[in-house]
């Protein structure tokens, strides 16, 4: 299966969807570019953070920059045409253009390419970095900061965690889970005692009777010293006679032998190693705050119709 193609790579199928003459709809023109691209179901279902379909993402990029060239026009909002500058980019680039090469006709008198005007100011980058992101839409090059900025808070969450005793620990997965709502609307969530919990670290009421509960075992490890088959042997053993299911939490990770076991155990256990663990506190909001909000925008259709 190849890869989604970069939002230079749509540009041309973009425009050959278009090179008919018909007046089309993004919404018509998407799934249109994505067969023309050959993108299969499967490809067109990828979607980045933020829930839209990357391929969608990225058509859209190239339909900006299209238009903003003149090898597009909008007879009307949320519609698109070819121009005969977009025939001539055709004609010229067959196989595929890139952003620079759009550019450098765009600074030539004689060419029907209007220079690009940029919405937003850019800052000087190295050739390599520029290289690098081109490939990207501005909002998928926002998405990998976030990762990074999420990828230095999730090694820190960790250690943060590894650092605190396990009462620490054994409080703040039971914070996660009611904090993914596993509490429900008037549960509640509790730390077994430390001494005599026959392997149980934590409880949380599903409802305010207390009739559905979720069980938790929570094993504060170092990275190197993983949970093994034992481990969750024993936590099944804790479940008899009270459930059929249950979370085992840890800082560190589950060897082979423990997935497996799980994997053919009648009780349904949950696995959660430590980079799913941060990921999770990340996504919740539990042991972190938000510390920098930026807001994307956008034309407002309606505004100009």
């Amino acid at each position: 299966m190849t890869d989604i193609p970069t939002w230079e790579g749509f540009m041309v199928p973009t425009l050959r969807v278009l090179s008919d003459g018909v007046v089309r709809t993004r919404r018509e023109l998407r799934p249109l570019v994505g067969r023309e691209c050959g993108l299969s179901d499967i490809q067109m279902q990828e979607t980045l953070a933020s829930g839209q379909p990357t391929y969608e993402n990225r058509i859209g990029w190239g339909l900006s920059f299209l238009t903003n060239v003149g090898a597009l026009t909008r007879p009307s909002r949320g519609h698109y045409t070819i121009t005969d500058a977009g025939r001539f980019l055709l004609d010229r680039f067959p196989q595929g253009v890139l952003e620079r090469d759009i550019n450098a006709l765009g600074e030539d008198p004689s060419s029907p390419i209007r220079p690009y005007v940029a919405t937003v100011t850019r800052k000087p980058e190295t050739a390599e970095a520029a290289a690098d992101s081109s490939a990207l839409t501005p909002i998928e090059q926002v998405q990998n900061g976030v990762d990074r900025i999420h990828d230095k808070v999730a090694s820190d969450l960790l250690r943060r965690l590894q650092e605190k005793d396990p009462a620490f620990f054994e409080e703040a997965v039971v914070k996660l889970l009611v904090a993914m709502g596993y509490g429900g609307a008037n549960g509640s969530g509790s730390v077994t005692q430390l001494t005599n919990d026959g392997g149980i670290d934590g409880v949380i009421d599903q409802d305010i009777l207390g009739l559905s509960r979720v069980y938790i075992q929570a094993k504060r490890y170092a990275n190197g010293n993983g949970v093994g088959r034992p481990d969750v042997q024993g936590f099944v053993g804790a479940l008899h006679g009270r459930a059929d299911s249950g979370v085992f939490i840890t800082t560190s990770h589950f060897s082979q032998g423990a997935r497996d076991y799980v994997a053919s155990s009648p009780t349904r256990i949950v696995l959660i190693d430590g980079k799913r663990l941060t990921n999770l506190m990340i996504q919740f909001g539990v042991g972190v705050q938000a510390s920098e909000t930026y807001s994307i925008v956008e034309i407002d259709e309606d505004f100009f119709a």
